[in-house]
C-alpha cells in the first residue's frame, strides 16, 4: 500500500462509547434490513434448521475517508460508462472476436454463446435491454512518484448481479444515524455535510419499472397481467439485499414482483409453443391457476458455472434469453462484462475505446481510469503479460483474474506462477487477464462482523451503480464497419457502494465472506 494521504482516523473509542455504538448499529441494522442470512459457520444448521435467522450484515463502524474528488469523478463517468457498455451489448461482430478467443478455453462462455447463436439463428422477439450495472474502482497512489495525487482506478465492470444496491442505501442511512445520534465521538471529518445521499435502491427499482413499462401490453392471448421476475439462487443469504429492491418495486411503483429460484424455472415458467411473440408465462407455485406474464427478468442467479449443474440449467436460461421478456441482461449483455473485454479496451495503446465513445473527451477520461491489464495469449502485449506471470518477483506486483463474477476467484501476487504452471497447456492460460494491482493510500477502520468488531487497515473498494435501457437496432445482427447506435432510452448513475476489506485480505467480496458494506466520508486531500 502506499503512503497515507489522510489524517488520524477513526476517532478512538472507550469500552462504554464502542459498546454504545455496537449496541446501536446492532439494533437499527435489524429493524432496517441491513442484514443477511448467517453463514453455516457461524450459526450452524442444526441450531437454525429452518432458516429463520437474520444478523446484522458485515459492516463499518464509521463511513470511511474518501478523497472528494475521486468520489466525485466516479459518480459523474457512470454514465460514459454506461454508454460504452450499451454500444458493445450491440456490436456483435466485435464481440464474436472476443468469444471466439475464450469459447475454446472456457466451457461456461462457450455454452453462453451457444444460446445466443441459437436464439439469434431462430430469431430475436425483444429488441429492448436493461443494464443494471456497476463500475468497480480503488483509489490508487503511484508509489513510484512522490506527493502522488489520488486517482481512481477501475477493478472491474460489473453487468450482471451487481449486488448490494438495497444493502448500500441502508449503511448510509446507518452512519448517518449514529453520527445524528451522538454515537460517535467530535470528530472533524465525520459531518453531514461528508457524508453524501445514496438513493441506490430508488434507483435501481426505477430502471427496473422503466423496462416494466417499455414492455408495453401482455402479448398472450387471452391478456395476462404483468409482473417482474427475480430469477435468484437458493438458499440465498443476502436475501434482504434483494428484498429492499423488490418492495420498493411492490409498494412504489405497485409492480407484482416474484422470486423464481433458478432450479425452478423450467417447471414455474414456459414459453407458448402456438405464440409467435413467445410470452414468458409465470405460474406462482402458491396460486398456479392465476398465471403472469413477465415482463422483465432481472438475475441475481446464473452468472456463474455453479449455477449450472445440469442440462436443465442451461434449457432454463435459453428458455428465458429466447421469450419475449426484457433481460436484465441478456447474453449478449452479461458477456460484454467478460475480463476479456475489459482488457481488450484497457490494454495500453488499446484502439477499441474510440469505436464506442467517439466523443474524445469522454473517452480520454474513461480511459484515465483504467489500470494496465494484458492478455495472456500470443500476442506482444500476451508474451509481456507470461513473462511477468512466470517471474516470482515481477508477478509480484499483479492478479491474475479468469472470466468469472463473485469473489474468490482471482490469483494474487506470487501464487501466480505456480497456478499457471498447474494449468498445464498455456492455451488454457487464454482465459485469463493479468493486471496490475492497484496500490490504495493506508487507512483504518473497524468493522462488525458476526458478533465481534476488528480494528486496523483496511482497503476500500467503491461501486457505482448505473441504468441504462435501450432499443437495439436489430437484435443479435452482425454489423459491418462502427458499431450500431440503437435507440437509448435511460441513461443514469444510480448511486454507490463501498466495501471495506481487512488490509490482510485481497478478494473484497461480501458476500463470499472477505468484506463488509460501508458508506464514504468525503475529504479534500
Amino acid at each position: 500500500m502506499a503512503t497515507s494521504i489522510y489524517p488520524e482516523y477513526p476517532p478512538c473509542l472507550s469500552p462504554s462509547q464502542q459498546d454504545y455504538l455496537v449496541a446501536s448499529l446492532k439494533d437499527w441494522s435489524i429493524t432496517n434490513g441491513l442484514a443477511v442470512r448467517p453463514s453455516p459457520a457461524f450459526i450452524g444448521k442444526d441450531a437454525d434448521p429452518a432458516g429463520v435467522l437474520a444478523v446484522t450484515a458485515p459492516v463499518t463502524l464509521f463511513p470511511s475517508l474518501f478523497p472528494r474528488t475521486c468520489f466525485e469523478e466516479a459518480m459523474s463517468i457512470q454514465g460514459a460508462y454506461n454508454e460504452l457498455y450499451v454500444a458493445i451489448s450491440q456490436d456483435v461482430k466485435w464481440l464474436d472476436e472476443i468469444m471466439q478467443e475464450l469459447v475454446e478455453v472456457d466451457d461456461f462462455i462457450a455454452r453462453l454463446w451457444e444460446i445466443h447463436l441459437a436464439v439469434n439463428k431462430e430469431g430475436y422477439v425483444q429488441d429492448l435491454s436493461l443494464g443494471l450495472f456497476r463500475s468497480d474502482y480503488m483509489i490508487h497512489i503511484d508509489p513510484s512518484l512522490p506527493n502522488s495525487a489520488p486517482q481512481i482506478r477501475q477493478v472491474e465492470f460489473n453487468t450482471i448481479a451487481s449486488s448490494f444496491g438495497g444493502l448500500s442505501s441502508q449503511v448510509s442511512l446507518l452512519h448517518r444515524h449514529l453520527l445524528r445520534t451522538s454515537a460517535y465521538p467530535p470528530n472533524a471529518n465525520i459531518r453531514e455535510e461528508t457524508l453524501p445521499p445514496n438513493e441506490s435502491i430508488s434507483s435501481l427499482s426505477r430502471g427496473l419499472m422503466r423496462a416494466h413499462s417499455c414492455y408495453g401490453s401482455s402479448k398472450s392471448s387471452p391478456t395476462l397481467p404483468l409482473c417482474i421476475a427475480f430469477i435468484v439462487q437458493s438458499p440465498e443469504r443476502n436475501i434482504f439485499d434483494q428484498r429492499h429492491l423488490e418492495y420498493d418495486l411492490q409498494c412504489t411503483h405497485k409492480i407484482p414482483v416474484y422470486r423464481i429460484p433458478f432450479s425452478s424455472v423450467l417447471s414455474d415458467t414456459c414459453v407458448p409453443l402456438e405464440n409467435p411473440r413467445r410470452p414468458l408465462i409465470y405460474r406462482p407455485p402458491h396460486h398456479p391457476s392465476a398465471p403472469y406474464e413477465v415482463s422483465t427478468v432481472y438475475f441475481r442467479a446464473g452468472y456463474g458455472p455453479s449455477d449450472y449443474p445440469s442440462s436443465e440449467s442451461w434449457l432454463a436460461r435459453s428458455q428465458i434469453e429466447r421469450s419475449a421478456a426484457v433481460k436484465c441482461p441478456s447474453i449478449l449483455t452479461h458477456l460484454a462484462g467478460c475480463k476479456k473485454v475489459q482488457q481488450v479496451l484497457a490494454t495500453p495503446s488499446s484502439p477499441h475505446l474510440a469505436r464506442f465513445l467517439p466523443n474524445s473527451t469522454l473517452a480520454d477520461r474513461v480511459r484515465n481510469t483504467f489500470a494496465a491489464i494484458y492478455p495472456m495469449n500470443d500476442s506482444p502485449a500476451g508474451l509481456k503479460a507470461k513473462s511477468i506471470a512466470l517471474d516470482p518477483e515481477e508477478s509480484n506486483g499483479y492478479v491474475l483474474k479468469p472470466q468469472r463474477e463473485g469473489g474468490g476467484n482471482n490469483i494474487y501476487r506470487c501464487a501466480i506462477p505456480q497456478y499457471l504452471r498447474n494449468l498445464g497447456d498455456e492455451k488454457n492460460w487464454r482465459g485469463h487477464i493479468l493486471m496490475k494491482i492497484i496500490e490504495p493510500p493506508d487507512l483504518k477502520n473497524s468493522i462488525f462482523r458476526e458478533g465481534s468488531v476488528k480494528t486496523g487497515a483496511v482497503v476500500g473498494e467503491l461501486g457505482v451503480y448505473g441504468v441504462a435501457l435501450w432499443r437495439n437496432d436489430g437484435v443479435g445482427k452482425e454489423h459491418v464497419g462502427h458499431p450500431r447506435t440503437g435507440q437509448t432510452i435511460e441513461n443514469f448513475q444510480a448511486g454507490y457502494l463501498l466495501r471495506t476489506k481487512g488490509k490482510e485480505s485481497e478478494e473484497g467480496g461480501v458476500a463470499a465472506g472477505f468484506g463488509s458494506v460501508d458508506s464514504v466520508c468525503l475529504i479534500d486531500v
